[in-house]
């Protein structure tokens, strides 16, 4: 096993978390009078910081941006971080690769707040040694500095054992800067070609192709 240190990515990677996103993008666009497009438009909108796809697909400044994320978590602490459920198998790999002696961590765009009360939801939270997100203020929001101040804050540094997990570009992106090898997920909101020009070094079309890659099975 050449990978001892895991990563991994939330939403798109342990949960299906699209129906609260959407559900809260949808709330917060009717909120500021925004037109509010086709559901499937919205899948973009899963992965990102938040505040960048606000301010990439409706053009908003700043002020705007902030008033926008506000009304989506007013929905999304409500309701929308329960409009989720866990991928079929991963329970099944968290549970072996913990067996196997792998150390297993989150880092995720989240928030840090909502990704550890998700994962106590889901009774999850006892299978990582460390769970790290964004900050709420938006400072630390990139997939990049979330990966960085997760290998800071648990003390990592033997790279070339820790592998990134995750379903879309920006998580593959992020290992890169961090210089981490990368599993890009497929059954979350990313594809294949997004993935791999990303600079996926794996490809797991199921949670349980994750085990197979890191227990070389």
């Amino acid at each position: 096993m050449h990978y001892k240190t895991i990563l991994f990515d939330l939403d798109g990677t342990i949960t299906d978390s699209g129906e609260g996103i959407i559900n809260s993008v949808i709330y917060a666009l009717k909120k500021m009078n925004l037109n509010v497009p086709n559901q499937n438009d919205l899948f973009s909108f899963i992965g990102p910081p938040l505040s960048d796809s606000f301010k990439n697909l409706y053009h908003l400044d700043d002020q705007f941006t902030e008033q926008a994320v506000g009304y989506y978590r007013e929905y999304y602490q409500a309701k929308g971080m329960y409009e989720n459920h866990l991928y079929e198998g991963i329970l099944e790999v968290l549970t072996d690769l913990q067996q196997a002696g792998c150390t297993l961590y989150i880092a995720t765009s989240k928030p840090e707040i909502y990704a550890k009360q998700i994962l106590a939801h889901f009774k999850l939270d006892r299978y990582f040694v460390g769970i790290y997100g964004a900050s709420l203020n938006g400072e630390r929001s990139k997939k990049g500095d979330v990966i960085r101040y997760a290998l800071n804050s648990a003390g990592i540094t033997d790279l070339n054992k820790t592998l990134m997990i995750g379903d879309r570009s920006h998580d593959m992106i992020g290992a890169k800067e961090n210089r981490l090898a990368c599993i890009g997920v497929l059954y979350g909101f990313g594809d294949q070609v997004e993935l791999e020009t990303a600079g996926a070094d794996y490809l797991a079309e199921t949670p349980e192709d994750i085990e197979k890659i890191i227990l070389e099975k």
